[in-house]
């Protein structure tokens, strides 16, 4: 199985690195020929509006097309806000795949980032780390998290699980075959389960 990595913007690199180290083939997206050839695709942090002006209308397409397919979508902080239903602070265009409304840079701006070991997994997050076996997670009761210019879920659909939180808030979620977070899993010491989750599901 191959992971695919969308790689115009933000730390790709860093998705790329703790990928491999979990065992998976990655290939670097920018086109659609690359996406065609993927199982499944990460999509980074960065700039979620230069992300939609970098993209090629046929690439958005397909992107959409594929992931209401049930391809495999791991997004993270910026890749969550293209994925979501609605976005406000200020409203954008999005990709609708995703049954979650959030609030764009709701913890501040860049000097405002922070981490934070207090993620807590859910009832239906340890659930699903119980998945992946004895030994595969650090912990099944929290986890860093790196929070950059971080968006905030306001509203989750009835079909999406929160399988972690942070101040009560939902960090970590799942709808079908899209897995969401909106801090940096690819920084976060000890957050491997997240890529893990994705790698599983491809």
């Amino acid at each position: 199985m191959k992971a695919g990595v969308l790689a115009l913007q933000g730390d790709f690199e860093a998705h790329a690195k703790r990928l491999r180290g979990l065992g998976a083939a990655v290939i670097y997206v920018k086109k659609l020929s690359e996406l065609s050839a993927v199982d499944g695709l990460a999509l980074p942090g960065g700039e979620s509006t230069a992300m939609l002006k970098l993209l090629e209308p046929n690439f958005i397409e397909a992107l959409i097309e594929r992931g209401r397919a049930g391809m495999p979508i791991l997004a993270t902080c910026a890749g969550v806000i293209l994925l979501a239903r609605k976005v406000t602070n200020p409203a954008q265009r999005s990709l609708d795949l995703l049954d979650i409304d959030v609030e764009r840079n709701a913890y501040g701006r860049q000097v405002d980032s922070f981490v934070d070991g207090t993620i807590k997994f859910t009832m239906a997050g340890k659930s699903a780390l119980d998945s992946l076996g004895q030994g595969a997670v650090p912990s099944r009761d929290s986890i860093e998290g790196v929070f950059i210019r971080a968006p905030r879920i306001i509203r989750t659909g009835p079909e999406v699980e929160v399988l972690a939180e942070h101040a009560g808030a939902p960090v970590l979620v799942r709808s079908k075959n899209i897995l969401a977070a909106t801090f940096h899993p690819e920084l976060s010491f000890g957050a491997e389960s997240v890529h893990q989750l994705f790698i599983n599901s491809l």
